[in-house]
């Protein structure tokens, strides 16, 4: 493709990120104004598509803000387009729900690797190739969540395409595929499955960028076919703020 002063699809140019090296990247485009607020000097960039954009400030250093959309392939273009203004650290802040029974609705999981099974990430490396986080930045979210207290999870999660597949494998033509591999998953100790890890940090290990995750879980079906209590959550504030002070350690 021509190479362009603005990208195609977040709408931005280098000169709106001034030298940011490091992005937040939420899923939900409403979720990015809820995250900029907790940087310093926040302000809009722009939305474009899925991609609703600020830049704030983390210990006087550039952060910007993104949104990336549902799935690998959104969440890929909004990486590459960043990689290209100068961006070279991404965190992921996202919800998932859990698959080991002690991963609780609330709980923070990082995601320190993730299982390929969606279609964006085989289109840059094989997948026999693991997709696994920066071990610095998680380790930095880590020590975010041990600051704030919150009952924290490190680990694999999974990553599909298909939202209504996990949730409704039965009706699925591939059902055997889908309820076979969830169990393998499960049985290998899978905390949590989600849908742009996998992607993110195939993307950035082809880019040679660093790319980390934090999660909420909102709902544990495991759980709830157990019959064990719990109460669903929707509220990110507590991966926001892992994200945030993650990336304060970081740059402090």
């Amino acid at each position: 493709m021509q190479q362009r002063d603005v990208m195609y699809h977040i709408g931005l140019c280098r000169e709106q990120l001034e030298g940011a090296e490091y992005a937040i990247l939420p899923g939900d485009p409403g979720r990015t104004p809820k995250i900029a607020a907790m940087l310093e000097r926040p302000q809009p960039l722009g939305q474009n598509r899925e991609y609703n954009s600020f830049l704030g400030r983390i210990a006087e250093k550039p952060v910007v803000v993104c949104s990336t959309g549902i799935g690998g392939p959104s969440a890929a273009i909004c990486v590459e387009e960043l990689y290209q203004l100068g961006v070279r650290n991404f965190v992921r802040v996202g919800t998932c729900g859990g698959m080991q029974l002690d991963v609780q609705a609330g709980d923070i999981v990082i995601a320190t690797g993730a299982i390929r099974m969606e279609g964006t990430s085989r289109e840059y490396l094989p997948v026999e190739f693991p997709a696994v986080a920066d071990f610095a930045l998680c380790t930095k979210l880590y020590a975010a969540a041990q600051k704030y207290g919150y009952r924290c999870h490190t680990g694999v999660v999974q990553c599909k395409d298909s939202f209504y597949g996990q949730h409704s494998p039965a009706r699925m033509p591939v059902s055997y595929e889908l309820q076979q591999k969830w169990e393998a998953w499960k049985r290998g100790g899978c905390l949590a499955s989600e849908m742009e890890s996998a992607a993110l940090y195939t993307v950035c290990a082809a880019l040679g960028a660093r790319a980390a995750t934090v999660l909420l879980t909102v709902w544990n079906q495991e759980r709830e076919a157990a019959r064990l209590d719990q109460q669903e959550t929707h509220d990110t504030e507590r991966a926001i703020r892992v994200a945030v002070e993650g990336l304060r350690l970081e740059l402090a």
